[in-house]
């Protein structure tokens, strides 16, 4: 015959009021199982356990109702619940039936007094405990169907942290491979940033970043924001920043790399109203100087000592990614000066709410948080962590955006020798490196 579906519910937790369900299948040609009165036992053992018989699989199939908590098969039957018995094979065989039928109830195996090996094996196979015939009496049997039922509840509890904990190892070792690590090295600048996906639980957003330094000294570094929520778009943005990478590398910059990015955009997206802004900067060797290319993105906050910050020109910047065929994203140069940093993110960071009404934190809500923790003295990454926090606060909680800000220092501290970047895990750790 053939398998039945697995039923995916879990069944009813059983209560002093309503008692336990046993489902028997039984299967004998010869005549019905012969039971021991449980239905009136109460008290020690615990509320009535009511009963339900079925003949065959088929049958215990349409008798598997929600209310039913365990499950007694009778092993010397078993071969007839699915046919002509053929030898032991075929009573264990039914008995895996059962266990795919019904995966989250607990299972009793019942066996002949003299055939422990049987009943040791249908314990391994995946039963909760064994009877046998001649010690079936309505205590022990109610005995064991509460035991069965608890251990069977906690297996699957078991089995639920093992898969969480198995999915959390997972889920880090994923985010480690898809969240980049900025190549730095021998550019004199220190990195900070912060990454928090506004989905619960999410690994990734459609927020991205990345920076790298080119063979010619020059430090590349940028960061967007696909449109959208959803697994779709943090894919999307994944393979944004990979192609993003690959053509700073081969070259190109400005608006030759936003035109190309965009058609790896238009080629991967998910539908045609999907979207990315993006905003790259590529700064000089000497550290002085950087060119911006704004593409539908809030322009970066610049801060140099001794000055109030101050963002960057946006009127220059061009259309969102995949909004325009044939768009222009113009490339401006600005100067850094000699001790800087430059702060860039998504939006997340600035329209996240100011208390209880729709006012937005804004640009210019921003401009005084950083401004306000300058003067408190922090930098680096104790001034990104205020700002964030600062940001939650007055969103009155999580924020539902993602969430991404990088934080670039040319600073009066030379770099450290064998300073290395170094990623602890999880979705909203703090990500941080120098170099």
């Amino acid at each position: 015959m053939s398998v039945p579906v697995p039923r995916s519910a879990e069944p009813v937790t059983a209560s002093p009021d309503t008692g336990l369900t046993l489902l028997v299948i039984e299967g004998d040609p010869a005549g019905p199982l012969s039971m021991p009165d449980i239905t009136e036992m109460s008290g020690a053992v615990g509320s009535p356990v009511r009963i339900r018989t079925a003949r065959n699989l088929t049958e215990a199939e349409r008798l598997l109702t929600d209310d039913v908590h365990c499950i007694l098969l009778d092993l010397a039957d078993a071969g007839a619940a699915t046919g002509p018995a053929t030898g032991r094979t075929d009573e264990l065989d039914t008995l895996r039936q059962v266990l795919r039928l019904a995966p989250h109830h607990a299972v009793l195996a019942l066996t002949a007094e003299e055939d422990t090996e049987r009943a040791a094996e249908a314990v391994r196979v995946g039963a909760q405990d064994y009877l046998s015939r001649d010690e079936l009496d309505g205590r022990v049997l109610s005995r064991a169907i509460r035991y069965a039922v608890e251990r069977k509840r906690a297996d699957l509890t078991q089995r639920q942290l093992t898969e969480s904990r198995l999915r959390a190892q997972e889920n880090a070792r994923l985010e480690r491979g898809l969240l980049p690590t900025p190549l730095l090295a021998g550019s004199g600048l220190r990195f900070a940033a912060r990454y928090r996906p506004g989905r619960s639980r999410a690994l990734l957003g459609g927020d991205f970043y990345d920076m790298v330094r080119t063979p010619d000294g020059t430090v590349h570094a940028m960061i967007g924001d696909v449109s959208g929520h959803g697994p779709d778009e943090a894919a999307l943005g994944v393979e944004l920043r990979i192609a993003w990478r690959a053509l700073t590398f081969a070259g190109l910059c400005g608006d030759e790399l936003l035109a190309t990015l965009q058609q790896v955009l238009e080629h991967e997206r998910a539908d045609d109203e999907t979207f990315a802004t993006l905003c790259a900067v590529d700064i000089s060797a000497d550290g002085r100087r950087a060119g911006l290319s704004l593409a539908g993105h809030p322009a970066p906050l610049l801060v140099r000592p001794g000055r109030a910050p101050r963002l960057l020109p946006q009127e220059d910047g061009g259309p969102a990614l995949g909004l325009l065929r044939r768009a222009r994203w113009p490339r401006r140069q600005v100067e850094l000066g000699g001790l800087w940093s430059l702060l860039m993110y998504t939006d997340g960071l600035i329209e996240g709410r100011v208390g209880a009404g729709a006012r937005r934190l804004g640009q210019d809500g921003m401009v005084e948080l950083i401004s306000r923790g300058l003067a408190e003295g922090l930098h680096g990454e104790e001034l990104l962590d205020a700002t964030v926090a600062e940001v939650q606060a007055l969103n009155g909680g999580e924020l539902t955006d993602d969430l991404a800000v990088l934080l670039l220092d040319r600073g009066s501290r030379a770099p450290a020798e064998g300073d290395r970047p170094h990623w602890p895990a999880g979705p909203a750790a703090v990500r941080s490196v120098r170099t």
